[in-house]
């Protein structure tokens, strides 16, 4: 993409009425600097964690005790009408499948929220085949009966986008208002990684020959083929992404998962919430909000490298955009993991509460009766 839109606040509040989202404070980051130092150990030396309780404490503006707990992840679910071109090894059937499993608490996602403590809520935000009988856990925030084939026209229209985007919005701060002080996003979608890959494309420059991966186990001659659809669709909506705007890109080539993704993200830094940001998809939808409002940067987590090839690359960029320069940077865990639903956010959230902790438990030198010369502490 060649021209990128910026929108200015006033034209933010006009797509979204309210949304107002601060970057982190330069005092607020020197603050917690400053209270890390004095911990007894040599400055430094706990690495990323002290990086995470610097972000958490700049994200609340120095409200203490740093909180993470409880916190909530959001697994969004929606169909593509991109799987008919035949992207995924799996039939498009599994989307609803994989959600009855989310429900009855199968999943790999519900394993590890249960292991590491976060709620799960299931949000339905268009999946093939109608809503779903009502469960506790489910939401239902559909958009419609699964987006249309992208290499065929638009996924959706820009009204069906900007409402998927205020719908992820709201998750968030109903999520807020009922006192979480952390959220994780996670998807579902047989043929999502065809959208996230084309987003990447759209968004970021990238080829998609080097973007395309196997996805849900592509052989190779189907992530061939699966470039290739990546390729007419950027083709067939060249119109609407060279005009650079965010939310025509979005409506373009997303899905109604990744809208609703993205509007949670964009939420959950107007709360000042930090936000986990799962592999390939969750950081499709997390390129898509970042060129909506750049100092979304301040509040989200990278939370694992995906094994899919186009991660490093699309993150690479990510951390060099000017536009958004107090972000996490490099991801906080590299197990080759590339399932999605919010496993790598669900395991990354054991690091937050870890730096949380350290910054209100530590003692002091001070406190603790230590002495330590300048040239001890930074050891």
């Amino acid at each position: 993409m060649d021209k990128k839109i910026s929108f200015t606040q006033a034209e933010l509040e006009r797509l979204f009425p309210g949304l107002r989202i601060e970057r982190p404070r330069r005092e607020d980051l020197d603050a917690a600097q400053a209270h890390l130092d004095n911990l007894t150990k040599p400055r430094g030396s706990l690495g990323r964690l002290e990086e995470l309780a610097r972000r958490l404490y700049a994200m609340r503006r120095g409200e203490l005790p740093l909180s993470v707990s409880p916190a909530l992840m959001l697994t969004v679910a929606g169909d593509h009408g991109v799987a008919a071109q035949g992207v995924s090894p799996f039939s498009q059937a599994v989307t609803r499948q994989m959600v009855m499993n989310f429900l009855h608490g199968g999943a790999a996602v519900n394993v590890l929220c249960r292991c590491g403590g976060l709620d799960l809520r299931v949000v339905d935000a268009g999946c093939a085949g109608g809503p779903f009988t009502p469960h506790p856990i489910l939401l239902d925030r559909r958009l419609g009966d699964g987006t249309a084939d992208m290499s065929r026209g638009p996924a959706m229209s820009r009204e069906t986008c900007l409402d998927g985007l205020c719908r992820g919005m709201d998750l968030a701060a109903e999520a807020a208002g009922r006192g979480y002080r952390c959220l994780g996003t996670g998807e579902m979608g047989i043929a999502n990684s065809t959208a996230g890959t084309a987003l990447y494309c759209a968004l970021l420059g990238l080829d998609p020959d080097a973007v395309t991966g196997p996805g849900a186990g592509s052989d190779p001659a189907m992530v061939r083929h699966k470039a290739c659809i990546v390729r007419e669709s950027l083709r067939v909506n060249a119109s609407l992404l060279a005009s650079g705007d965010p939310v025509d890109i979005l409506a373009a080539v997303g899905g109604f998962e990744i809208t609703v993704i993205s509007g949670i993200m964009l939420g959950a830094a107007a709360q000042r919430l930090p936000v986990l940001v799962d592999g390939f998809i969750c950081s499709a939808a997390y390129a898509a909000a970042l060129a909506i409002c750049p100092a979304l940067a301040g509040y989200t987590v990278l939370s694992h490298a995906s094994a899919e090839p186009g991660h490093s690359p699309a993150l690479f960029r990510l951390a060099h955009d000017e536009a958004a320069p107090d972000g996490g940077g490099e991801p906080l865990l590299h197990l080759g993991m590339r399932l999605g639903e919010g496993t790598g956010g669900a395991l990354a959230y054991h690091l937050l509460c870890g730096a949380a902790a350290l910054y209100n438990d530590m003692a002091t030198f001070d406190a603790a009766g230590v002495t330590a010369t300048e040239a001890d502490r930074t050891a």
